[in-house]
């Protein structure tokens, strides 16, 4: 069951909503666009997401606010954001990006194979934490499987020693039900 990467982009402009998409197209990224603080706020209650693309100066709420709620959030509080503005001559906006939580601040006008690689690096690690995240599971699932077959061995042993007539029969059931459960 592999899930598709989604990247969240957020812009109060459509036309710069457009441009992040067809910079990212071709990527395997699935694009979400929204237009506000707001609506990324609600996206992120129902879809997870490798990276979110953020607008820093919104109406509204702005991008420094939408990230400072993101950030406070369990569910999406490692998810990075990648700031982009139009405001290069602040050095202090690109601090406060960092100061909640960005991992990038882009001023525009950015080179899209930059950010193409940027979001390219941040969907392969959210790929491989998924992986890993799976592998896990099933490696949790064996260790469950090994300690149940452990302990019915452990039980048939001690009927065996027992040397009471059931005993033998009881241990053959054990050991065939832990056989039968381990390769279910």
């Amino acid at each position: 069951m592999t899930q598709t990467a989604k990247a969240l982009l957020v812009d109060d402009r459509r036309e710069n909503l457009m441009a992040l998409e067809a910079i990212l197209q071709g990527l395997q990224v699935q694009s979400v666009a929204v237009e506000s603080g707001e609506a990324a706020l609600k996206q992120l209650l129902v879809d997870d997401f490798a990276v979110i693309l953020l607008d820093a100066q919104m109406p509204d709420m702005d991008g420094f606010e939408t990230a400072s709620h993101i950030k406070r959030r369990e569910r999406t509080r490692h998810v990075p954001i990648i700031f982009l503005t139009a405001a290069d001559k602040d050095a202090q906006l690109a601090l406060r990006g960092y100061a909640v939580g960005a991992v990038d601040y882009l001023t525009k006008p950015f080179d899209p194979w930059v950010l193409r690689a940027k979001v390219s690096v941040f969907v392969e690690l959210w790929v491989k934490t998924r992986q890993l995240a799976m592998q896990s599971d099933v490696v949790r699932e064996r260790e469950t499987q090994w300690r149940n077959l452990t302990d019915a061995v452990d039980e048939a042993t001690a009927l065996l020693r027992s040397d009471s007539a059931d005993g033998v029969e009881r241990a053959v059931e054990l050991l065939e039900q832990a056989r039968w459960g381990a390769s279910s």
